[in-house]
């Protein structure tokens, strides 16, 4: 599956919405345009019934506000995302730098791990068929020589058995990590759309007095949301790092020794899959730390919620597999 495809498909979802914003600017006009009518004249009459001069200043507010309302998809929505377009930018060269040096190591860590096997002749025929016809042929047919091959086949059927079974977990959770990643930018996605439509009808209920604070929450939702794809990609790049100094480690050691076994090294490749799965869902309230929006923190709360039934169900899934990989891998052995 193209996870990346998916994402390009919801970016250019968010641009293709984005024309409906002038739909709701006829709306918004004529609630702001009542709004400013009673704003300008409750405090022409408050200024007349105190005999004080008339501050004309205070005044233009609604005025700016229908003009940003006239003109919201290039005027609002263009700077807010030509602003924070750099940061998104910027975050996304780091993670496909890292993940360039990951896929690097990655090789190069595969390659010696073949090389060590090759240099070793009792497990060369495990990795390598021609080694393993080879060996097969030097063999008679004697009753020694068929409990030899019998044990040969075997031991090659458990080594294959047990490098599918770490490919299936490997597979399984890196799935799962990319899933994680595309459900936080499909709802970012979706609270962008609804945030960009129905921003005309929040500029314009602003106007009124008593809502004013509705302009500045607007624009501190729409930024924090639009934080969570940078925040998404620095999460990412950090796993990143993460698994190139863990490859570099592995690369180090089976260069220094021979016989390092790379078991325990898969086991925590795994864990911090597990971990990466769950931090996806902490990326709303990271957003949150970095620029306040009001609101937030239902949904704040059932993200975490969710972190949490997100770990327990990886945890039970990877249980109950190992469990029955284990029981059925005990029966053949019988």
């Amino acid at each position: 599956m193209d996870f990346e495809n998916l994402h390009q498909i919801l970016r250019s979802l968010y641009e293709e919405m984005m024309p409906l914003c002038e739909d709701m600017a006829g709306v918004a006009k004529g609630i702001a345009g009542l709004g400013a009518l009673f704003y300008v004249a409750y405090r022409v009459w408050q200024s007349l019934a105190r005999a004080e001069p008339i501050e004309v200043f205070p005044m233009l507010r609604p005025f700016a506000i229908g003009f940003c309302i006239m003109f919201f998809p290039s005027l609002v929505l263009g700077t807010l995302n030509g602003v924070m377009s750099p940061i998104v930018q910027g975050t996304a060269k780091i993670l496909e730098a890292e993940t360039l040096d990951m896929n690097e190591y990655r090789k190069q860590k595969d390659e010696l791990e073949h090389e060590a096997m090759m240099r070793n002749p009792e497990t060369a025929y495990l990795v390598s068929n021609e080694e393993f016809d080879r060996q097969l042929d030097e063999l008679g047919w004697s009753p020694e020589d068929v409990v030899t091959m019998t044990g040969m086949y075997i031991e090659r059927g458990m080594y294959n058995m047990k490098k599918s079974v770490r490919d299936f977990f490997r597979e399984i959770l890196e799935l799962m990590f990319q899933a994680a990643g595309l459900v936080i930018d499909t709802i970012r996605t979706f609270f962008l759309v609804v945030l960009a439509i129905l921003g005309p009808i929040a500029f314009a209920i602003s106007v009124w007095d008593g809502f004013q604070s509705t302009l500045t929450q607007w624009i501190c939702r729409y930024i924090q949301v639009y934080l969570w794809l940078p925040v998404s990609d620095m999460f990412s790049t950090v796993l990143a790092k993460i698994q190139v100094l863990m490859l570099q480690s592995d690369i180090e050691r089976m260069q220094a020794d021979p016989n390092f076994s790379l078991d325990s090294s898969d086991g925590v490749y795994i864990v911090f899959m597990i971990i990466g799965i769950i931090g996806y869902f902490t990326i709303p309230t990271v957003s949150g730390w970095i620029i306040q929006a009001g609101g937030m923190g239902n949904y704040g709360r059932n993200v975490n919620q969710v972190a949490g039934k997100s770990a327990g169900f990886t945890g039970s899934v990877a249980g109950a597999t190992a469990g029955n990989v284990t029981g059925r891998v005990g029966k053949l052995l019988k």
